[in-house]
């Protein structure tokens, strides 16, 4: 798979993805980057880091958090979308799902568009991304935590996305997939899907992983959001074992890190 220009050969290493949200109310980072040039500054640190790909959002996605238009949404990402181009060739994500907001960062540069509704919030996202030839990660999600068989459940929720992405025209091999750790999940239910991650490598798909700093970390260990890079860490390595292609991080450096410590047990490189 090509991100921009940087082509992705899943099953050679783990791949970071670094995050950056241009929002007061992320449940992390909220309203820490709403400085362009800080917000840039921040980027170029997660790419001496180990970053192999930064994304970029512009409205929270915490539970009770206020959706945001999008005008609003594209006045936080576009720029930084652009500002970033101008400074180093990383691969750039756009964290949304509006297809609005979507056409105008792949405009300004954006080369992957991670959509956490998995392309069924607006209709008219997965047309943008075949339009414009460019990957997309469908993330699992759902109005409700009320399943039936959760995983059965999850991979069924998942395959109406696909099939939404292949009739749009989106290429097979421009297909991502996130299990979706948190969103419409209980506690009980986000370690269930951890446990169970290798089952949707089934789909042949690579896999991207965001647990990154979230309340499963919290509940269990009993820490605020900034003690909780052990944890991330932890939840990562288990996650590269069971086949993830992508972790998708605050923290690049130490999740870096762990990942090629990881990566030379599990798949053999060095």
């Amino acid at each position: 798979m090509k991100i921009n220009n940087k082509l992705f050969q899943w099953g050679k290493k783990t791949y970071i993805m670094g995050i950056l949200n241009r929002t007061p109310d992320s449940f992390s980072d909220g309203g820490k980057y709403s400085d362009l040039d800080h917000a840039v500054k921040h980027v170029m640190t997660m790419v001496s880091d180990g970053a192999d790909i930064i994304d970029i959002g512009g409205e929270s996605t915490r539970p009770g958090s206020e959706p945001v238009n999008e005008t609003e949404e594209m006045n936080r990402v576009v720029p930084l979308v652009l500002e970033i181009s101008k400074h180093c060739s990383i691969p750039i994500s756009i964290d949304t799902y509006h297809a609005k907001t979507a056409e105008a960062a792949i405009k300004a540069g954006a080369g992957l568009v991670n959509d956490v509704w998995g392309l069924k919030a607006d209709p008219d996202m997965a047309h943008v991304a075949a339009q414009y030839d460019i990957p997309v990660c469908i993330m699992h999600n759902r109005k409700s935590a009320d399943y039936q068989n959760l995983i059965e459940d999850m991979k069924r929720d998942l395959s109406e996305s696909i099939e939404i992405a292949l009739k749009s025209g989106i290429k097979t091999e421009n297909i991502i997939l996130d299990p979706g750790i948190g969103f419409s999940k209980t506690y009980e239910h986000n370690l269930k899907v951890m446990q169970s991650l290798e089952v949707f490598k089934e789909f042949h798909y690579p896999l991207l992983l965001g647990i990154s700093r979230k309340s499963i970390i919290g509940l269990t260990l009993n820490l605020p959001i900034d003690e909780r890079v052990e944890g991330t860490i932890a939840l990562n390595t288990l996650g590269i074992m069971k086949g993830v292609d992508i972790i998708r991080v605050h923290d690049v450096k130490q999740n870096r890190r762990a990942s090629v410590m990881t990566d030379r047990i599990v798949r053999e490189i060095g």
